[in-house]
């Protein structure tokens, strides 16, 4: 297979996710290169147009469905197909609102090695991929408030649930539990940023 020498972009915050994804495309031949969030591929699309763009969707600064609005509705990248993958995001209606987005595919984590490069073959060799039109900022803006309202419901519960289980544990089976607390509690944090800043747009723009 003859591959392209335009580069396939991967956008992940986790640093062990990024290189796996990373070198698992150079072994087949792909060129590629990487941004840590949506505002750090932005600007090395300004640099680099890709041929493919990879997204993480739960990151920080800009997360995956701001930085896909943003490549939709900029008529110089709103044709580059892009895949979603999320641990996070995966109910019916995340996967619903990243397609209505605009991304060709939406994979669940931890990804599949020879599904994800079968549909990074796919994608390439099939041409322009068929795209809806891109979201109104309104129309973007409302939905991405509700898919953060409800990740971050269901991301409290998780919290306290690991609260409850923590209290219950003898102390030599604590440590993980206590370290995937934290990990919960980032990403609240995380998602929590987002939706004050989605409500913040809302009310000064729409």
């Amino acid at each position: 297979m003859q591959v392209s020498q335009e580069p396939i972009l991967i956008v992940e915050d986790v640093p062990n996710i990024r290189d796996l994804l990373q070198y698992t495309l150079k072994f087949k031949g792909y060129p590629v290169i990487t941004a840590k969030h949506g505002e750090d591929a932005l600007e090395k699309i300004k640099e680099t147009r890709p041929i493919l763009i990879i997204t993480d969707v739960l990151m920080p600064v800009m997360d995956g469905f701001d930085l896909c609005q943003q490549i939709r509705i900029n008529p110089e990248t709103r044709d580059i197909p892009i895949i979603m993958i999320s641990a996070t995001y995966i109910s019916p209606e995340d996967r619903e609102f990243a397609l209505k987005l605009g991304a060709v595919r939406f994979l669940e984590k931890p990804v599949d090695t020879d599904e994800f490069l079968l549909t990074v073959a796919e994608i390439l060799t099939q041409g322009p991929p068929a795209l809806p039109e891109p979201l109104t900022n309104r129309d973007f803006y409302i939905g991405y408030r509700e898919r953060l309202e409800n990740k971050l419901r269901q991301k409290n519960k998780q919290i306290e649930r690991t609260r409850r289980l923590l209290e219950t544990l003898p102390e030599e089976q604590k440590f993980a539990f206590k370290n995937l607390l934290q990990e919960e509690l980032s990403q609240r944090e995380t998602i929590q940023s987002e939706l004050d800043e989605v409500y913040r747009i809302l009310e000064e723009q729409f």
